[in-house]
C-alpha cells in the first residue's frame, strides 16, 4: 500500500499565481533550487483503486500526473474509489467540482461539522446534487476505526485537531471538534501506519499519542516562523491564529518532530509559498534536513 503526495503545497500552490514574494520569483525564473508544487492533496491505496484525500483545486493536474489513478478498465473509469475531506476549506474541497462526470454518486467521507461547511456556508454538496451527486458518509470522532469500500486493506482512525474552520463556516468564531481533523492510515496486511494532519495548531496529547504510533507522519508545514506573513506584509495575522504550528522557535513543529523515535519517517506537507524551506539551498532547509525531516514534493511516495 502506498500514500501519493498529489499536492505538497498551501492554499494558492507555488508559486502563487498573485505573488511576487522571491520565493514564487524564484520558481518563475528557473531557479534549481525551487520546485514548484500543486496544493495540498494525497491518494492512499493502490495499486488500482484509491482514497483521495482532500480534493484540492489542482486535482485535474495531479490526476494527469499520477497514471496509477486512471487504472483505464473500460471507457469510463477512474482508480478514485472515495473521496475524504480532513475540513471543509476551500483547498481541500473545490476539486469535488472537478469530479462531478462521476457516472455515479460520489462516495465523501466528512466528520458533520465539515459538511456543514459544504452544505451552508460553500454549498458545493448541494451543487453536486446536480450533477453526479454525494454518497456521504460521516466521520466520527469517537476513536474507532472504520474502512473504505473499494480500497482493501486500509484502515482509518480520525481525531479532532486544534485548527479553525473556513471563513464561511457557520461556526467560524466558535470553533467544533471535527472542523479539522488528523488521520491514521493503517495497512491492515503489514500493521504499517502513516499518521496525516496537513493543517495542525496543536499538539495535543491524542495526536502525540498517534504520531508516536505511526511508522511515518506526514504534517502540517505551512509556516517557517509564526509571524511570516505579517513580517512580509501579507497578513495582519500569525501562523498559530490561523491554526498552523510553525516549525521554528520553542515548541515549534521541528522541535516536537525530533522528540519522536528516530525510526519514525518524518515529513512536512502543506508548504506556504512564503515558506523559506521550499529554496532548497536556504539555511533554513538545511536546518530542517539536519533534524531528519523531509520536505514532501508532488509525485513523492510513502509505501506503509
Amino acid at each position: 500500500m502506498k500514500l501519493r503526495v498529489l499536492g505538497s503545497a498551501a492554499g494558492g500552490g507555488f508559486p502563487q499565481w498573485n505573488c511576487n514574494c522571491a520565493q514564487c520569483s524564484a520558481v518563475r525564473s528557473g531557479s534549481s533550487s525551487h520546485r514548484a508544487r500543486t496544493q495540498s492533496s494525497v491518494a492512499v491505496g493502490g495499486p488500482d483503486d484509491w482514497l483521495l484525500v482532500n480534493a484540492s483545486p489542482d486535482i485535474l493536474t495531479q490526476l494527469q500526473r499520477s497514471p496509477a489513478l486512471q487504472p483505464a478498465r473500460g471507457p469510463r473509469d477512474t482508480g478514485i474509489a472515495a473521496v475524504l475531506l480532513c475540513d471543509g476549506q476551500v483547498d481541500h474541497s473545490t476539486g469535488l467540482y472537478m469530479l462531478r462526470e462521476r457516472g455515479a454518486k460520489l462516495p465523501l467521507w466528512t466528520t458533520r461539522p465539515a459538511f456543514e461547511d459544504l452544505s451552508e456556508g460553500n454549498p458545493i454538496l448541494r451543487v453536486l446534487g446536480h450533477y453526479c451527486g454525494v454518497d456521504w458518509h460521516e466521520i466520527g470522532l469517537d476513536g474507532r476505526s472504520f474502512e473504505i469500500p473499494g480500497v482493501a486493506d486500509l484502515k482509518i482512525t480520525a481525531l479532532p485537531l486544534e485548527s479553525k474552520p473556513a471563513p464561511y463556516s457557520p461556526h467560524r468564531d466558535c470553533p467544533v471538534p471535527g472542523d479539522n481533523i488528523g488521520l491514521t492510515f493503517e495497512n491492515t496486511a503489514s500493521g504499517g501506519r502513516v499518521f496525516y494532519a496537513p493543517g495542525l495548531g496543536e499538539i495535543t496529547p491524542p495526536v502525540w499519542e498517534a504520531m508516536i504510533r505511526a511508522d511515518a507522519v506526514l504534517v502540517d508545514g505551512t509556516f517557517w516562523t509564526d509571524d511570516e506573513m505579517i513580517r512580509l506584509g501579507f497578513s495582519t495575522k500569525t501562523g498559530r491564529s490561523i491554526g498552523h504550528l510553525p516549525q521554528s522557535g520553542a515548541g515549534g513543529m521541528i522541535e516536537w518532530l525530533g522528540r519522536l523515535p528516530a525510526t519514525t519517517r518524518k515529513l512536512l506537507i502543506h508548504i506556504n509559498n512564503t515558506n523559506p524551506i521550499l529554496d532548497e539551498a536556504s539555511p533554513e532547509r538545511r536546518a530542517v534536513e539536519a533534524a531528519g525531516v523531509e520536505v514532501s514534493f508532488d509525485g513523492l511516495e510513502i509505501a506503509f
